[in-house]
């Protein structure tokens, strides 16, 4: 029996990028059958391939970020290099760049420059602050914008602001670029307009950061920053078991209280108490509430306490480490893994999280710089004298 159709299957996306953003956007795309041509600089690439060397050599940012594309190098600021960017945008339903400010305008590649010469082409431009706006110019890295969204002044302890500690900005921007170009590819195909999509990280953490600035607005006071409690539930992070290992336990609502109370620690007239009888109550009293909390969990060890969480049906998690992660039984009991190629050596590699029945996503080689230079280019209709001229230019 055959393999289902990917869902992109004859959508060709070439890509300016660099680092997380768009990267992450286009191996999405590339999940799912589109053919992703990633340009990059001929000699270094990406230089996000330089960011460690961990797996088998090579950056474990890349290896996440850039399985089943197609490297092609080129430098776009000689007249090769943008002549053969010419041909790729001239056959691609998707382009994608996430250059430094102003600089794919300089290059002729804005969105309406684009447009006027492609009009079928969905142009996808992902910035820091925005393509206008005061701060168009302004160079924005993931820590930047964390910051600049008020994310850091959440996280951390009441002592000390901290970064979450993956690339979340990046991650997000990426995000909202892979679902709106599905949604200017979707309107493309019932309307035949193709529409420029624009992201930006702080837009795109802005939205995230919904919930606190609600609360800010209408409270008077932002979240407080509780280590990994809830700012603003409580019971709700993480104790210490008898053994020494950490268990959290999240209450949602009354019912919950209840149960926690009379199952968990033994005390059902607890949850009346005027003290605790409501979520605002007991954030208000989170110190006198974890302290009580925190003496139960002081009398079981971490399995002990786990199975009188589950019995009164708290919701409840190990506070596990990268490694444990790794070895999660549920990635392994859904068979979440797979095997990836890189020039290193062979990599596990986990499958995309939606999952759209009968359909095996793509998951094919990272290349190595300038893998496909040349077969792309004799796609292209390019001699191989010319891209040996090419070549000697410095152009690929």
């Amino acid at each position: 029996m055959s393999a289902a159709r990917l869902p992109l299957e004859g959508i060709t996306v070439v890509s300016l990028e660099q680092a997380v953003a768009a990267p992450f956007a286009t191996r999405q795309l590339a999940d799912l059958g589109a053919r992703v041509i990633k340009v990059e600089r001929p000699g270094v690439g990406d230089f996000a391939r330089g960011y460690d060397e961990t797996v088998h050599g090579q950056s474990s940012h890349f290896v996440w970020l850039n399985r089943s594309k197609e490297s092609v190098t080129l430098d776009v600021k000689t007249p090769g290099g943008r002549e053969v960017l010419a041909r790729l945008l001239a056959g691609a339903d998707v382009f994608v760049q996430n250059l430094a400010p102003g600089a794919a305008a300089r290059l002729g590649l804005s969105a309406t420059e684009l447009a006027s010469l492609h009009p079928s082409l969905v142009v996808c431009d992902i910035s820091g602050y925005g393509a206008d706006g005061p701060w168009a110019d302004r160079k924005a890295y993931d820590l930047l914008v964390q910051c600049e969204t008020g994310v850091v002044s959440v996280t951390g302890t009441p002592e000390a602001p901290a970064k979450v500690g993956i690339a979340i900005a990046d991650i997000a921007a990426g995000m909202y670029a892979f679902t709106g170009i599905l949604t200017a590819l979707y309107e493309r195909r019932a309307t035949g307009t193709a529409r420029a999509v624009e992201v930006s990280l702080f837009e795109a953490l802005a939205e995230w950061m919904g919930y606190p600035a609600y609360y800010t607005a209408y409270s008077g006071g932002q979240p407080q920053r509780v280590g990994a409690a809830h700012a603003t539930i409580a019971p709700y992070g993480p104790y210490d078991a008898a053994d020494g290992k950490t268990v959290l336990l999240a209450i949602q609502n009354e019912r919950e209280w209840a149960a926690f109370c009379a199952e968990f620690l033994g005390d059902a007239s607890l949850a009346a108490d005027p003290r605790f009888h409501r979520n605002s109550a007991r954030v208000a009293r989170r110190a006198e509430l974890d302290a009580i909390v925190a003496a139960r969990f002081a009398e079981l060890d971490a399995a002990a306490a786990v199975a009188l969480l589950e019995r009164a049906k708290v919701a409840n998690a190990r506070l596990n480490t990268v490694a444990d992660f790794v070895a999660h039984p549920v990635l392994s009991g859904r068979d979440r893994w797979r095997e990836v190629a890189t020039p290193g050596g062979p990599v596990r590699a986990l499958l995309p999280p939606a999952t759209l029945a009968g359909v095996e996503p793509r998951m094919e080689a990272v290349p190595s710089v300038g893998e496909h230079t040349e077969a792309v280019l004799k796609d292209l209709g390019y001699e191989a004298a010319t891209i040996a001229e090419l070549r000697d230019a410095g152009a690929v």
